[in-house]
């Protein structure tokens, strides 16, 4: 059965799956990625098991896969096929698409942004199908974001695009990690929301989860953090919309799980920001945590369809 290897690198564990020609999932697999034992270690994990699902499409579907999709966390170097840095595994400049390709036979390899990848899967086939233009925003440790136009997602001419985390949306605020103060992650993730809800319970194991139940249990300190979330969140999310005029604005990662906890008042402080701006549908990611492993296998059919006329059906 023709098939291809999905693989979905995180910063503590590893989804991987052998997807076929129609978007269907014909196995699926998890591993810890091993951070623990280093960059070293945890490139010849992945390494092993891509050879371990390609030996398995060999011995239950009949033949080895046609192509492989990667997506990993940090900067990638797409054109290149380099891992160019991720601080959360400790690797700089490794050519995962050059070793994977050895590693598998070699067969083509697409290596692929986390983020960028997972909004591929949403726009295709999850919460954006059939959108011409959407902006993909992934609410979770950081913020970052992938721009689809047409069925494809604009990585910018260096990479970088999308990283809507690093626009400043408090200009002298709180430090962030990338060097600047004031950054929309720094107050909108879902780690800013459980930093925050753990300083005002004094818990220091509350988290975001915890403040989306106080706020729905109608606690007023609650839904000062959040609301103070959702608007800064907004603030960003209108400078993107004047930038890019999507259609539609899909919302992932953990807060995303609120549900209306928090879609209900973002759409209000969307709303109430508009002025010459068309307003997108704002809608929930679908795909949930499965989005950047199916990612990471349209990446590969694409990848064929480029390189052998096959056309990509999922």
């Amino acid at each position: 059965m023709r098939h291809v290897i999905a693989l979905d690198v995180g910063g503590t564990g590893m989804k991987a799956a052998l997807v076929g020609a129609g978007g269907e999932l014909l196995h699926r697999a998890r591993r810890a990625t091993g951070r623990e034992r280093g960059p070293d270690a945890v490139v010849e994990g992945i390494l092993d098991f891509a050879a371990e699902l390609r030996a398995y499409g060999v011995e239950q579907l009949g033949a080895p896969a046609l192509a492989a999709g990667v997506a990993v966390p940090g900067i990638v170097d797409e054109e290149h096929g380099v891992a160019a840095y991720a601080a959360n595994l400790g690797w700089r400049d490794v050519p995962l698409r050059a070793l994977l390709t050895d590693r598998l036979g070699g067969v083509p390899v697409a290596l692929g942004h986390d983020v960028r990848t997972g909004g591929l899967a949403e726009g295709r086939i999850g919460a954006g199908r059939g959108t011409d233009r959407y902006l993909f925003v992934a609410l979770g440790t950081g913020i970052a974001g992938a721009i689809g136009i047409a069925g494809r997602v604009e990585a910018g001419a260096h990479g970088f695009a999308g990283e809507i985390g690093h626009v400043v949306v408090r200009p002298g605020g709180t430090p962030c990690p990338c060097g600047q103060r004031g950054c929309l992650e720094r107050y909108a993730s879902a780690a800013a929301v459980s930093e925050a809800w753990a300083a005002v319970t004094g818990n220091p194991e509350a988290d975001a989860a915890d403040c989306a139940r106080a706020v729905d249990a109608d606690d007023p300190k609650a839904r000062e953090v959040w609301q103070h979330a959702v608007d800064t969140l907004a603030d960003g999310l209108i400078t993107a919309l004047t930038l890019l005029d999507p259609r539609t604005l899909i919302i992932g990662g953990g807060l995303a799980e609120a549900g209306e906890t928090l879609f209900t008042p973002l759409r209000e402080a969307v709303r109430s920001r508009i002025t010459f701006q068309k307003s997108p549908t704002i809608v929930p990611a679908a795909l949930g945590d499965t989005a950047g492993c199916l990612g990471a296998g349209l990446l590969a059919w694409d990848l064929l369809d480029k390189t052998d006329g096959t056309e990509a059906t999922c």
